[in-house]
């Protein structure tokens, strides 16, 4: 019996195509993973998300969105929580001395959190109390005004708000007078869509 070379040539092609597969199965399992690793690098330093039974603790006691809280952070340092701006503010949620001494008066807080401000519990626990009282004190729950009196101060918010400048709505954000408060509020509400996205299952 002859040797078959159509059969053996058969076979060798078949077997080089088999390889040919597995190389491709291979590379392509390596492109999602390495595609897969660059979006988590990539959402990791993006959004970020510290401190969340802080912030979901506080957040709750206070009636505050813990997205929304995760969105002003992001803004302000990041999660990097000894921040310490040019203009004196401290921590986390970037409280002014001034700001954090009145609010422990306030809320009745113990005088001794006021020394421990850059604790991330203690800064966290305050904004979150500031946040919630220039909400319902100052703009009947309008969370948006809120955000921008985090950044500019509740008078100035207050009278763009009064003079017909700004209505106090996200869709109207372009009539904010201040630039970087016009920027704040995109930026806060810009994260809060995408930590809400993130982190909402979690």
């Amino acid at each position: 019996m002859g040797f078959d070379f159509a059969n053996e040539e058969a076979k060798l092609k078949r077997n080089h195509f088999l390889v040919f597969l597995k190389r491709c199965f291979k590379l392509t399992l390596l492109f999602f993973f390495f595609t897969l690793l660059s979006f988590l690098l990539e959402y990791s330093l993006m959004y970020p998300l510290k401190y969340e039974d802080y912030i979901r603790k506080s957040s709750k006691i206070y009636s505050l969105d813990p997205y929304l809280v995760m969105s002003i952070i992001r803004v302000e340092t990041c999660f990097y929580p000894n921040k310490v701006s040019s203009a004196g503010a401290l921590g986390l949620m970037q409280l002014m001395p001034n700001t954090i001494s009145y609010i422990i008066k306030k809320g009745g807080f113990s005088p001794i959190l006021e020394k421990n401000i850059m604790d991330p519990k203690v800064n966290i626990h305050i904004g979150c109390f500031y946040l919630a009282m220039i909400c319902k004190r100052d703009f009947k729950g309008n969370i948006v005004a809120a955000v921008a009196s985090y950044n500019a101060g509740p008078s100035k918010v207050k009278t763009w708000i009064s003079r017909g400048f700004w209505d106090g709505s996200l869709k109207s954000v372009e009539s904010i007078p201040y630039k970087e408060t016009r920027n704040y509020v995109r930026k806060v509400f810009f994260y809060y869509t995408k930590y809400k996205e993130l982190y909402s299952s979690a």
